[in-house]
C-alpha cells in the first residue's frame, strides 16, 4: 500500500471549493452493533426529526451544495442522494439508521447529526494510493445486487473515489463499496468527511472532534491522526504507523 489520499487535478480544478477531513486511525477495536452504538443511532435519529421538522433535507445548504456538484457531474440528485441526506431521508420517512457495526455506526451517527457526508475504509483491504478522479467507466465497483457480490461500474465522468484495484466510493460520497469497507476485524482505517462551501472548515472540525471522541471511547488506546486535503493540499499520507 502506498498509503496516499490525493485528489486528481481534474477534480481540483472543477471543484475548488472542496476540503476533506481525514482521521487516520490505528488500534481500533469493532465488533457488532451493540447498546452503546445503537444509542448513537437513536440520538442522531432524534436530533434529524427536530433539525428538519417542518422542512426538507434537500434545503439544508451543505445538501444543497452536492445536489449542484452531483448535477454538474451528470448525476441526478434527486435519485443519487449523498450520503448523509440519504441517512437523513431514511429517518424522516420513519425508518431507522441501520445498525451496522460499531465504527460505521459511529460515523453514520456523526455524519447525521453535522449533515455531512463522512465514509470509513479498512486501511488493511486499499491497494495503492486512494485517489478522487474523474471516471472512465471502465474501473470495477465490488457492490451487492438481491443480495449477492456484484461488480459494477462507474459512468463516464462521474467523480469517484477509486485505489489501484477499483472504486471505493461512487458518486464521490453515494454508494460505499464492499471491499475496503469496515468489518468487525477491521484495527485500522480512514474516515473522511467532505465538504463544499458553505460548510466551514470550523464545522467540519466540529464533525471530526465528535468522531475522535466517539472512537475514543469505542476503542480506548486507539491513535488518531488528523490532516487536511483539498486542492491545495491534495496529497495527504494515510499510512499506519506502528
Amino acid at each position: 500500500m502506498s498509503g496516499l489520499l490525493q485528489i486528481s487535478p481534474a477534480v481540483a480544478e472543477r471543484f475548488p471549493d472542496y476540503q476533506g477531513l481525514v482521521l487516520v486511525v490505528t488500534g481500533l477495536t469493532n465488533g457488532p452493533s451493540d447498546e452503546r452504538s445503537a444509542a448513537l443511532l437513536r440520538a442522531a435519529e432524534t436530533h434529524a426529526r427536530a433539525t428538519f421538522a417542518g422542512t426538507s433535507p434537500a434545503q439544508h445548504p451543505h445538501v444543497v451544495a452536492w445536489q449542484e456538484a452531483f448535477r454538474a457531474f451528470g448525476m441526478k440528485p434527486r435519485k443519487t442522494l449523498n450520503s448523509a441526506e440519504a441517512l437523513i431521508t431514511r429517518v424522516l420517512k420513519g425508518g431507522q439508521l441501520p445498525a451496522i457495526n460499531r465504527l460505521a455506526d459511529a460515523y453514520n451517527a456523526v455524519s447525521v447529526r453535522h449533515v455531512v457526508p463522512c465514509g470509513g475504509e479498512d486501511l488493511s483491504r486499499v491497494v495503492g494510493a486512494v485517489t478522487l478522479k474523474i471516471a472512465d467507466g471502465s474501473e470495477p465497483f465490488d457492490t451487492n445486487r438481491d443480495g449477492a457480490p456484484f461488480v459494477d461500474h462507474p459512468l463516464p465522468g462521474e467523480v469517484v473515489w477509486a485505489d489501484e484495484a477499483g472504486v471505493t466510493c461512487r458518486a464521490w460520497n453515494w454508494r460505499q463499496g464492499t471491499r475496503t469497507r469496515l468489518t468487525e476485524e477491521t484495527t485500522g482505517a480512514y474516515f473522511l468527511f467532505d465538504a463544499l462551501s458553505p460548510m466551514t472548515q470550523a464545522a467540519l472540525e466540529q464533525a471530526g472532534d465528535e468522531l475522535a471522541r466517539l472512537l475514543t471511547e469505542l476503542s480506548p488506546g486507539c491513535q488518531i491522526e488528523r490532516q487536511w486535503i483539498g486542492p491545495a493540499d491534495a496529497v495527504v499520507s494515510i499510512s499506519q504507523r506502528a
